[in-house]
């Protein structure tokens, strides 16, 4: 066990041991955030069986012990429990999820050879789970989806259950299948909403609403990578929808985060009315690595994120509030310095050009005269292979970073974009140097 070695971070929801991915399950019961999220807890490669973990918070910040509390013990997810999502009713959390079963054989897994089963359980404690429950099979879905059908998203909207599953056509093209329900046992077929060329396959699809306004979220496949979008080898981000889900009616494709590790994100609403958001802080297929696999532990989420409407109608992304107050009394950033292991820095352009370096390879850059940030590294060991992402448009008039043990979180702008990344410092305290702005240094007291 290697609780204590220094890539063990302070802020960010990680597996004891084992793999984890996916949020899943997100709700606020009874005051108490309940956190669900894929895990594989024999092997940090991501092998063995695929589980559900479950944690607890009042606060965001102060954890229950993790519980792996979902098993694949059936026929129907024999091949893993897979994402999904839940709904709190009177006394009682129901969860949903993909029930993953690949038949043995020469299949391809894509056209034939796999079950994707939508299954439910109930629990009054968060942990203890009632029988599971097969709700839909692959011959409940279109017959011409493949059978990469998954990761059940249900809410209650105009009197009636709703669900959304991602999928993928037989042509390859991806989409989000709508079902309806009167009592989130029974299932039928209401809709399905795509756009041409927009990748193979939709995963872990959301749909929420801020301020009114309805977004239906998406980790897109396949789509063609661009100088400044569409960076990464699979892609997370939200439509905001024109009238009923039902409709089809999508808007502009924004996306959640720029850096390198963010995907698979979910949202739900707390008892008080905030959108939270979190993203798995990893990405499938990726060609750079985390060196913490062979100590025996691999990935995290992201920090639980506010959702709000900006004024330009884009969502805004920033660290729930509860983070302030774990934060001591601000230390200026001089030119050069030290930071702990877990901060908050909070920085101000002052220069046309602004960059902040820590640990002498990874910078965070930019350049009024072509509106581009940059993170890069020039420390493959830092990065564990990560190179660069960057973006255009932001006035970078202000940067928030989120520094924790092995990971950063940047808030350009108020949250207008977002960029994550893990990095590998070799020890702390680690270098910085600042130039073209000034700014503050929060210590974590957590």
């Amino acid at each position: 066990m290697t609780m204590n070695h220094p890539w063990r971070q302070t802020l960010h929801v990680e597996p004891k041991t084992g793999w984890l991915n996916d949020p899943n399950g997100l709700c606020d019961y009874g005051g108490v955030h309940q956190l669900y999220y894929q895990s594989s807890p024999e092997d940090a490669a991501g092998g063995g069986k695929k589980c559900w973990a479950h944690r607890q918070s009042s606060d965001f910040f102060h954890w229950s012990e993790e519980e792996t509390v979902l098993f694949p013990d059936i026929p129907e997810d024999r091949s893993g429990v897979y994402s999904g999502s839940a709904v709190v009713l009177p006394g009682e959390i129901r969860l949903f999820y993909t029930g993953n079963v690949k038949e043995p054989g020469e299949y391809d897994y894509i056209l034939s050879g796999r079950q994707a089963n939508v299954i439910t359980v109930t629990t009054a404690d968060g942990s203890t789970m009632s029988e599971k429950q097969v709700l839909l099979r692959n011959s409940d879905y279109p017959a011409d989806c493949s059978c990469h059908v998954r990761d059940p998203k249900i809410w209650r909207e105009e009197g009636i259950w709703k669900m959304v599953l991602g999928a993928r056509t037989r042509r390859d093209r991806g989409c989000v299948l709508v079902y309806h329900s009167q009592d989130v046992l029974h299932w039928t077929f209401a809709a399905r909403c795509t756009q041409p060329d927009f990748g193979y396959m939709w995963e872990c699809p959301d749909f929420f609403r801020v301020g009114g306004q309805g977004y239906l979220g998406v980790s897109p496949q396949g789509l063609t990578h661009e100088e400044y979008r569409y960076q990464n080898v699979y892609q997370s981000g939200y439509f905001p929808v024109e009238g009923k889900l039902e409709e089809g009616k999508l808007g502009a494709f924004t996306e959640w985060d720029y850096g390198f590790d963010f995907y698979a994100p979910q949202t739900y609403e707390t008892a008080d009315g905030r959108r939270i958001l979190y993203g798995w802080m990893g990405i499938p297929d990726a060609d750079y690595e985390n060196p913490t696999t062979p100590l025996g532990w691999q990935h995290c989420l992201t920090l639980p994120r506010e959702i709000r409407v900006g004024e330009d109608g884009k969502l805004l992304q920033q660290p729930v509030r509860e983070l302030e107050r774990l934060l001591s009394a601000p230390a200026p950033m001089e030119g050069a310095g030290e930071l702990p292991k877990a901060c908050v820095l909070k920085l101000t352009r002052t220069q046309p050009d602004f960059a902040l370096t820590l640990a002498g390879g990874l910078t965070l850059a930019y350049r009024e005269e072509t509106g581009v940030f940059a993170l890069s590294f020039a420390d493959k060991a830092l990065g564990g292979g990560r190179t660069k992402r960057q973006s255009k448009g932001m006035a970078c008039k202000t940067l928030e970073v989120v520094v924790d043990a092995s990971s950063l979180e940047m808030y350009l702008d108020g949250g207008k974009q977002v960029f994550s990344t893990r990095f590998y410092p070799e020890s702390y305290p680690v270098g910085y140097t600042l130039t073209g702005g000034t700014g503050s240094v929060f210590t974590v007291n957590l």
